[in-house]
């Protein structure tokens, strides 16, 4: 009788202390540590904590960080038309398809990823020529000066950012729909322009939603004036 006496004490004084390590865990762990990240974040990367939202005339228009789309509407077949005022991202995954993989419509959030067609795939070679045609016919180019981000899509297919030089194609139709000069969007490319990343990581880039914000402020202020 005092085995078992003493069996049950211990099982009872090992289910205590597991239940103690559970609550003393759960509070620091699920509760203290978050808090503190949150709020050491929230003080000292306010922007980035909170998605790396862009703002436009007081409401938010989308993260920095991620890429969208900017169309006019579709055409008969469903395929959205580029709004030519603004200046375009790269293709998402599936570049000349209106649905990527099948699944995911181009810049939608809820599924990310690449087409993951090889470099010899026909369907690959074959969008790729088609969207290379696209830009040389829209933005009045030879085919050869076409950027190859601006005919290929990004690993995530929600790359925020274009090459300057895909933006610099861009600006002489920009500048002609917004009926501005070409010389005030140039300016506008380069004050978005950003270089590599501490000087040699990455390439020099342009974020295609800071620059329409951008340029959306200055064809505004120009109407007014």
């Amino acid at each position: 009788m005092t085995a078992v006496n003493n069996s049950v004490r211990n099982t009872a004084r090992l289910t205590g202390a597991g239940l103690r390590a559970l609550l003393v865990l759960t509070v620091v762990c699920g509760v203290l540590y978050p808090l503190a990240v949150t709020g050491v974040a929230q003080a000292a990367f306010p922007s980035q904590a909170n998605g790396s939202e862009v703002t436009a005339d007081g409401k938010v228009v989308g993260s920095s960080l991620i890429g969208q789309r900017y169309d006019k509407g579709a055409d008969k077949d469903g395929n959205p038309v580029p709004d030519l005022r603004y200046f375009q991202p790269r293709p998402s995954a599936g570049l000349g398809s209106n649905r990527a993989n099948g699944v995911n419509t181009q810049y939608d959030l809820q599924v990310s990823g690449a087409s993951n067609l090889g470099a010899t795939n026909t369907d690959l070679i074959k969008a790729v020529k088609e969207r290379k045609h696209w830009v040389s016919t829209t933005y009045g180019v030879p085919e050869s000066k076409v950027p190859a981000d601006a005919a290929t899509s990004s690993g995530s297919g929600l790359d925020p950012d274009i090459s300057p030089a895909y933006a610099r194609l861009q600006t002489a139709t920009v500048a002609r729909r917004n009926h501005l000069p070409v010389g005030t969007v140039e300016k506008l490319v380069r004050e978005h322009t950003d270089g590599r990343i501490l000087g040699f990581m990455g390439e020099p880039r342009v974020n295609v939603l800071e620059l329409n914000v951008a340029l959306r402020g200055v064809v505004e202020g120009a109407g007014k004036g």
